[in-house]
């Protein structure tokens, strides 16, 4: 059983649908005993850095997400914003984030005179960097939903799955061990999203 963690700051319902689609049951909770039996978890996100952090903080399920993520080794996709608070810190916030990843998160900054408008938002390409479960049997160049003003740099370049070209090209995947994160949302990329979800269900 997938648990999607709710701490008020995700697209839980259509990640769960999307679930579905892909053929594997999920639930949504912040209920710690719920997250400690989950065979996978996912950390969705949507919205600001400190206050995503903070939000986790209130729900008191840091420590047993530590625990499953770290220890237990348990599956984890990191989405979106959910990818940003794995790393150590962000331009966005002043609050440090998780630090799973070596890592941190800046913000696109472009010249006026190169026409990009922040945030990066709408269908984008990924450029696949190294084999992973979650890009199994996909085609090279697959097209994603983004959304987003802050972008990961990642200081072991061991991690990077996927990057993609806005302006610059930044890591729009990564992988460590048992933590995945996008940058896109596979909940809104239709058919490339379904086969990304049903990787991850079929680890």
């Amino acid at each position: 059983m997938i648990t999607i963690v709710d701490y008020g700051m995700g697209n839980a319902g259509s990640l769960q649908n999307m679930i579905r689609k892909a053929g594997g049951e999920s639930r949504i909770s912040a209920n710690r005993e719920e997250i400690a039996k989950a065979s996978k978890l996912i950390l969705p996100g949507v919205g600001s850095f400190d206050n995503g952090i903070t939000k986790l903080n209130e729900t008191g399920i840091l420590d047993i997400l530590h625990i499953k993520v770290i220890q237990d080794k348990t599956p984890i996709l990191c989405i979106c914003l959910g990818m940003q608070m794995i790393t150590r810190q962000s331009e966005e916030g002043k609050m440090p984030g998780l630090g799973w990843i070596n890592a941190k998160t800046i913000r696109f900054k472009f010249t006026k005179e190169s026409n990009l408008r922040i945030p990066h938002m709408g269908w984008n390409t990924v450029k696949i960097k190294k084999n992973t479960p979650l890009f199994y049997d996909m085609h090279q160049e697959p097209r994603f939903y983004f959304v987003h003003s802050f972008y990961v740099v990642c200081e072991d370049k061991d991690d990077i799955v996927t990057t993609t070209d806005y302006g610059l090209e930044f890591v729009s995947s990564l992988q460590r061990d048992n933590i995945f994160a996008t940058q896109f949302h596979p909940e809104k990329s239709h058919l490339y999203g379904i086969k990304l979800i049903h990787n991850f269900i079929a680890m």
